[in-house]
């Protein structure tokens, strides 16, 4: 049997995480850190020329709300409660989310008479998601690699601009280089790893079919990041495999300390640095070189797990809009809150463009 719910004065939160994957959705209640109940939509939202597509991620959403609620008002014990405040993180939001921002606020006030609303690029709920409302940076490595830090009056970016100009120590760059060095093995130049070809040749085939494997497909850097973990299995034996991951782990405290805010006055005041995503799934052989590289280049960091993920995020800004108050600083594509003040999103990623996709 369903266990009752009641909910508090002010009623439900809800958060919604739209990625590459999908959408998910999470409805929470406003004094409670768990989510009630949660569900997926497993069509990504559309992406046309006008951006992120307003009217499908609504089509989406729409029906998977309503499902949350009716599913909680079956098990609620005190009748029916509203939508006190509403957070949606989406990959893209900060570049390509104009037409949501124009649509979403009156269309949802519409159908579900919420008022209280944040719309968030995917790197914000990441970082509300690992460390809450607190200063700090969040480090999130995949295929690619990105951070995002605050002082909570401004937020600071670095990376994030993919396979080809950046994302350095992502998954994809560290594939690269692992493949690269298959390569020089194959080619008898100096730098490569016989044991990395080795590795190639089992998961891709002959070394010379690699070049008509890879260059025609539109998922490259999904595919290079595919060989990012045989560079980890490799690295405890192989030099060659060891030091790429020794100078990935170089490339991500370099990213991290361009955001991380400063310590207080004579170190006083340590900041906290998460790392999120499944590249630090390797485990030891990036960690361990990491967290040197990390009290070397960002002495002021403290190394911290992070407390939920990016839809975890989403609920956390819906409840301090509900509730407490949003104490992460607002921007006009990072964190736009709807008729907030004027003064209040102004801030600036600052010196590290115009986005934290």
């Amino acid at each position: 049997m369903a266990a009752s719910v009641t909910a508090p004065p002010g009623g439900y939160v809800l958060g919604v995480d739209s990625g590459g994957s999908g959408l998910r959705v999470a409805l929470g209640l406003v004094g409670d850190e768990q989510p009630v109940s949660t569900t997926v939509c497993s069509e990504p939202v559309r992406t046309g020329s006008g951006g992120i597509d307003a009217d499908h991620l609504l089509a989406q959403l729409l029906p998977a709300v309503r499902h949350l609620l009716d599913g909680a008002a079956e098990r609620r014990e005190d009748g029916p409660a509203g939508i006190a405040a509403f957070a949606i993180g989406a990959a893209g939001m900060a570049t390509l989310g104009e037409q949501l921002r124009a649509e979403l606020p009156g269309a949802l006030a519409a159908e579900l008479g919420v008022r209280r609303m944040a719309l968030a690029a995917d790197a914000v709920t990441a970082y509300a998601g690992a460390l809450g409302q607190r200063p700090g940076a969040v480090v999130a490595g995949g295929t690619g690699m990105i951070a995002l830090g605050t002082d909570l009056s401004d937020w600071h970016r670095a990376d994030g601009w993919g396979h080809l100009l950046g994302d350095c120590g992502g998954g994809a760059w560290i594939g690269r280089a692992g493949l690269d060095a298959a390569m020089r093995a194959h080619d008898g130049r100096r730098g490569g790893s016989p044991a990395l070809l080795a590795r190639l040749v089992a998961v891709f085939g002959p070394a010379t079919d690699l070049p008509g494997l890879l260059y025609p497909r539109t998922d490259r850097p999904a595919l290079l990041a595919s060989f990012a973990p045989e560079v980890a299995a490799c690295a405890g034996d192989d030099p060659v495999a060891a030091g790429i991951l020794r100078e990935a782990a170089a490339h991500i405290a370099e990213t991290a300390a361009a955001v991380c805010p400063e310590a207080g006055p004579e170190g006083a005041e340590q900041r906290e640095v998460a790392l999120t995503g499944g590249l630090f799934r390797m485990g030891d052989p990036l960690l361990a070189p990491l967290r040197e590289e990390l009290a070397r280049q960002v002495p002021q960091a403290v190394v911290v797990p992070a407390a939920g993920d990016p839809l975890t995020g989403s609920l956390r800004i819906a409840r301090a809009l509900a509730g407490p108050g949003l104490r992460l600083p607002l921007h006009p594509t990072l964190l736009f809150v709807p008729n907030a003040a004027p003064e209040t999103t102004s801030g600036s990623a600052q010196g590290h463009g115009p986005g934290a996709d």
